[in-house]
């Protein structure tokens, strides 16, 4: 696509996009960006054959993250970026104001 073109898009969803929504398709757009960029590596049966033996010696030996600490953890860190976002969000409308 040209330059003008992207231009023109840009500034048609900067006319119709509330910032939370461009700043959801922002984040949308680099994750494929990056997935085009990396594609993911194929392993063979036997590599991930391996790769399973090696996670269940290590939850055998009592390492890694149980799945309920993870969990929550995760849960934890997506509401600490809701926050975030809105305390944001906040900030532009009092800024427009």
């Amino acid at each position: 696509m040209s330059t003008e073109t992207l231009t023109g898009l840009r500034d048609y969803l900067y006319s119709t996009l509330s910032p939370a929504n461009m700043i959801w398709l922002g984040t949308q757009l680099m994750e494929y960006a990056q997935q085009q960029e990396a594609p993911l590596k194929r392993f063979t049966k036997e590599e991930l054959n391996a790769r399973l033996d090696q996670a269940e010696a290590e939850i055998a030996a009592g390492l890694g993250t149980p799945h309920e600490e993870m969990m929550r953890e995760w849960e934890e860190e997506l509401a600490r970026e809701e926050q975030e976002l809105l305390a944001r969000q906040e900030l532009e409308m009092a800024e427009a104001v």
